[in-house]
């Protein structure tokens, strides 16, 4: 049947099994949301307040689901702010596809009104990504796309559609994605297309010598990282870790990979790593990493990373493997694959000892809870005794960002939203609106900073318009607190154009977009609020008084040993 390029592309949606759409249209994109008019209650579109937030609800719908998340934009302005989303989604290993229209072919290269060549701006944080100009190859392009978002180690992949493609036609036949390895031509063209990024079969050499390296250890550590997440490795991951019965340190974006509350978890590893998490590190004789890629703010030092310790590596993507630290052993394959493999073969360990003094170490921050203003842990605390406890937990960045991971504990992939790699203020409240669309049967939450709140706090209105209850929590401690803190520490308190003394009311914004907020400064008051956001079921901001100077502890300094905590 033949069907204009518009009309292939949601077609070719429907194939991959894609409900919802987060988005916003202009001049170059409008035969697609043409098309999509007649696609009402097929495939949900979410307006969005702006492009960021567009892209960021695609990565948390994906990254709380597993599944390919989907984001249109327009050309010029439209596609370049999706850039920040996209390199969000890029060093998180999120797989979304981020669909552009770029100017008719008669304007390209002629700086027309709104071109830009998105292809050439995101090919460095992309997959892969297409530039179509020709309608007959519209739909297996979105076919490899898709493939290619969720193959391997995942990741986004943007589709540039020129105009004139979305309005001329060529012959389409609808081939469900079930059927697509049934497919001769199809099957050899998505095996083809996603060669370089499936996961590679591990070797069971590589595996054997492992097995025999755990066998001869007396102090082993394991580093559960987002690799765990992403392949959703968190049932293989667990039998591992209670098999050789040993400690585990989370990454970041690990979190979720294993039970918070197993009592082998040591806690969050690196620069704002618990003592036990820290300790362990410098002292264990075997550490293995799965899932992690050793960034600096897991391994701050290299050089003196582990030093007493054979290190192994865990990974998918062969190019993290002794990128960031040296290894004495790797193996490159899926975790949850390399995890069975490596069960099947190990008897159960016994490490009482090294577990008695690793845990002899401090697992949380303590804090002083006097004064006119709320503490971190009181106000993490009141949120996970109130609230489900699989609540979707998205976070901007900051310190909040590291005190969430501190005191709650995840409990399965998918739990915790929150922009690991690229550190993007303005990340939690797109992420959290996508991830309550993707599981509307949840409750999701997101805990921000006041100065990450100004970032994209216009997506209230998207949480107003279409009705989505997300509860925000704002950590205001009327400053950029992160960067204060390293101001405090480092910089010989030059505070630097970091205070935010000034406004909006939060509570007066989000009453502006429609929605309910108060201002809470001690844990009755939160209770309250926290009970009342709950009942009121419709989108709500707790803005939480906490003092200007508290700190993320513990911390170790860039480039520091592990050990050598500036706070503890």
């Amino acid at each position: 049947m033949r069907m204009t390029g518009a009309k292939i592309l949601m077609e070719c949606l429907l194939e991959q099994g894609v409900d919802t759409v987060f988005g916003y249209p202009g001049g170059t994109i409008l035969n697609v949301y043409d098309e999509m008019y007649r696609y009402d209650g097929k495939i949900r579109h979410i307006l969005t307040a702006h492009e960021q937030g567009a892209a960021h609800a695609a990565d948390g719908y994906a990254r709380s689901t597993g599944k390919v998340g989907v984001c249109f934009a327009t050309s010029g302005p439209g596609a370049t702010n999706l850039v920040t989303g996209i390199a969000t989604a890029y060093m998180d290993s999120s797989p979304v596809v981020f669909i552009s229209c770029n100017v008719s072919e008669n304007l390209m290269g002629k700086d027309s009104f709104q071109e830009v060549d998105i292809t050439g701006i995101t090919m460095p944080i992309t997959k892969c990504n297409y530039l179509v100009r020709d309608v007959a190859q519209l739909a297996d392009i979105v076919r490899e796309a898709f493939a290619i978002a969720r193959s391997g180690r995942p990741g986004p992949v943007l589709i540039d559609i020129l105009k004139n493609v979305t309005a001329e036609e060529a012959e389409f036949t609808s081939i469900p994605r079930s059927e697509h390895a049934n497919n001769g031509r199809l099957a050899a063209l998505i095996k083809r297309a996603s060669h370089d990024f499936r996961a590679p079969e591990p070797n069971d050499r590589d595996i054997n010598i492992l097995a025999d390296m755990i066998r001869a250890s007396k102090k082993p550590l394991l580093i559960c990282g987002g690799g765990v997440v992403r392949g959703r490795a968190q049932k293989e991951f667990t039998e591992f870790a209670e098999k050789i019965d040993s400690p585990v340190a989370i990454t970041v974006m690990g979190a979720g990979g294993i039970v918070g509350r197993n009592p082998l978890v040591t806690g969050m590893i690196g620069m704002h790593g618990t003592q036990a998490s820290n300790m362990a590190c410098d002292g264990c004789d075997l550490l293995v990493a799965v899932g992690c890629r050793f960034s600096d703010r897991v391994a701050l030092k290299p050089s003196s990373f582990a030093a007493q310790a054979k290190i192994v590596q865990i990974d998918i993507d062969r190019a993290e493997i002794n990128k960031n630290v040296k290894t004495d052993h790797h193996i490159v394959g899926d975790a949850a694959l390399v995890l069975s493999r490596l069960n099947e073969r190990l008897e159960p360990q016994d490490h009482a000892e090294w577990k008695k003094y690793v845990f002899s170490f401090k697992t949380e921050t303590e804090y002083d809870e006097g004064g006119n203003t709320l503490t971190p842990k009181q106000i993490l605390t009141a949120i996970a005794r109130l609230m489900p406890q699989d609540t979707i937990v998205s976070t901007d960045v900051g310190q909040h960002q590291m005190w969430a991971i501190q005191h709650f504990r995840f409990d399965y992939p998918g739990q915790l939203l929150t922009s690991g790699g690229f550190g993007t203020m303005g990340f939690g409240l797109g992420a959290a609106i996508g991830a309550k669309v993707a599981n509307p049967e949840k409750t999701v939450i997101h805990i921000t900073g006041d100065g990450s709140f100004r970032m994209n706090c216009n997506e209230l209105a998207t949480e107003q318009h279409y009705d989505i209850p997300v509860i925000t929590f704002v950590f205001d401690n009327r400053t950029l607190g992160m960067v204060r803190q390293w101001q405090n520490l480092i910089y010989d308190k030059r505070f630097s154009q970091t205070t935010l003394d000034f406004a909006p009311d939060f509570v007066k914004l989000a009453e502006a977009y429609g929605l309910k907020g108060c201002r809470v400064s001690n844990v009755a008051e939160l209770e309250r609020a926290i009970a009342e956001a709950r009942e009121y079921g419709h989108g709500y901001v707790i803005d939480c008084a906490i003092d200007t100077d508290e700190m993320v502890r513990p911390m170790v300094s860039g480039g520091a040993h592990i050990t050598e905590f500036i706070v503890s």
